[in-house]
């Protein structure tokens, strides 16, 4: 097959796809850790019911500074889709039912695409999703809306992406910036004419490729500063961004005239955004996308960044951590290895540690597996399997993983019965759990219904 049939197969499985694999995994290999696990007290795993639509996909989930936790979601269905959201208070209950964002028919739904939802200081809720441009495959842009308080009205959408071309513009990161805007960064296909063709293709640097571009949209909906920022980038991998106190910084999947697809991070300062560096000189060399893009977390100048490469034709997770916002990234540390390594990376990172979460498929079925880790990553304190999905191959999408205090928030799509579902589990210190009387079970037993409930 050739690299752009390749990734053009990758992403034609749209929302309700579920298409698994028959090919059976090896047996995994060890994690590599720097130390033994220490023996501080454990963390377990309970369920989290959630008040989601009982078909609902593609979630995105973000903690805010007064210990809320946001779930976004899409649900539809003969074409017609509609992006909705709930908000958990600080211990996981969900006050009020959930709220419609937006509803569409053109939109482009997507199981690696997914809209995200930013909060800004000023307590503004913006929220994105990709709309189609025009009959191609892949025309499509970036929308973008705002509301005041997180209710009805919504603004009307603004198109992120102005340059009028019927080409892809997605795998958005947003971040709150500033006292009342939000920044945006998104991979952009206008010089690669790829409305038709999709993803892929052996394409000269500065010419024919995905670019990497960013701007600024205050609480006026207007657009400031827009840069690209990279010429030349992997067509299909997601991009995150994280705020440090130096200003945000952004990670991506980067590609090379040799089709080396490693992990690229730059920061935008007061002079503007730094020149792209390397996180890790992985060498994959990989003719098409993997659709499997970095993580990013911060706090203050500590910075977290989590990635999948298959180099040297072995599929692993690694991280990285910086003690300088992202100037500089000490070696990575290898979570895990082996053919069952799946990638599709979240990260976050608290006061007392550092947290990475991955996908695993095995001859038994997929697996959420989770590290807690010291927040420099000299320590792997413990690892955790979250779940065990009945669901297999790219339809179970990209979990998400939030922390508010004590707990650690994940959600996931799964597939019940041919129909996607979205469940939870709260990752607490076993004494949490306890005292709060909360379901503590195994984690291969959140295998139930979309509200994340235990099957008999």
């Amino acid at each position: 097959m050739t690299p752009r049939l390749l990734c053009l197969a990758l992403l034609s499985l749209l929302f309700l796809s579920g298409c698994g694999r028959d090919s059976a995994p090896a047996s995994p290999e060890t994690a590599t850790h720097p130390s033994t696990q220490t023996a501080d007290a454990p963390w377990r795993v309970s369920a989290w019911p959630l008040q989601v639509d009982a078909a609902a996909a593609q979630p995105d989930l973000i903690a805010t500074p007064d210990g809320r936790v946001w779930l976004s979601w899409i649900t539809g269905e003969a074409g017609k889709f509609a992006l909705r959201y709930a908000v958990a208070d600080r211990d996981g209950g969900w006050p009020r039912p959930p709220q419609s964002i937006a509803v569409g028919e053109d939109w482009f739904v997507n199981w690696a695409d997914t809209p995200h939802l930013a909060v800004s200081a000023d307590g503004a809720v913006w929220a994105h999703w990709l709309q189609k441009s025009a009959q191609a495959p892949y025309a499509y842009d970036v929308v973008l809306v705002r509301s005041a308080d997180g209710r009805a009205p919504w603004s009307a959408p603004l198109k992120v992406n102005t340059d009028g071309g019927q080409s892809e513009h997605g795998f958005v990161s947003i971040w709150p910036d500033g006292a009342d805007a939000v920044g945006m960064a998104w991979l952009d296909g206008r010089h690669s004419n790829s409305g038709e063709r999709g993803h892929g293709g052996g394409h000269a640097a500065g010419s024919g490729a995905m670019s990497l571009r960013s701007v600024r949209i205050g609480a006026d909906l207007h657009r400031y500063g827009e840069v690209e920022l990279d010429a030349m980038t992997c067509d299909c991998c997601q991009t995150d961004a994280a705020m440090t106190a130096r200003g945000p910084l952004l990670v991506y999947r980067d590609r090379s005239e040799g089709e080396v697809r490693d992990i690229a991070v730059t920061r935008r300062d007061r002079s503007g955004w730094t020149q792209p560096k390397l996180v890790h000189a992985d060498g994959w060399v990989m003719p098409a996308c993997p659709v499997n893009g970095p993580s990013v977390s911060a706090r203050g100048e500590s910075a977290l960044v989590a990635w999948y490469t298959a180099a040297g034709d072995t599929p692993t997770v690694q991280a990285a951590y910086s003690r300088d916002a992202g100037d500089r990234f000490g070696p990575p540390l290898v979570l895990d290895r082996g053919e069952p390594v799946q990638g599709r990376v979240d990260t976050a990172l608290s006061a007392d540690a550092a947290w990475v979460l991955w996908l695993r498929e095995e001859r038994g079925g997929q697996s959420l597996q989770l590290a807690r880790l010291a927040p420099d990553l000299s320590r792997v304190r413990q690892r955790i399997e979250v779940a065990r999905l009945q669901g297999r191959g790219r339809g179970t999408g990209f979990a998400q993983m939030a922390v508010t205090g004590e707990a650690v928030h994940v959600v996931w799509t799964d597939y019940v019965g041919g129909a996607a579902v979205l469940r939870g589990a709260r990752v607490q210190p076993e004494a949490t759990v306890v005292s709060k009387g909360e379901s503590n079970i195994a984690a291969g037993e959140i295998t139930g219904s979309a509200s994340g409930t235990r099957s008999p």
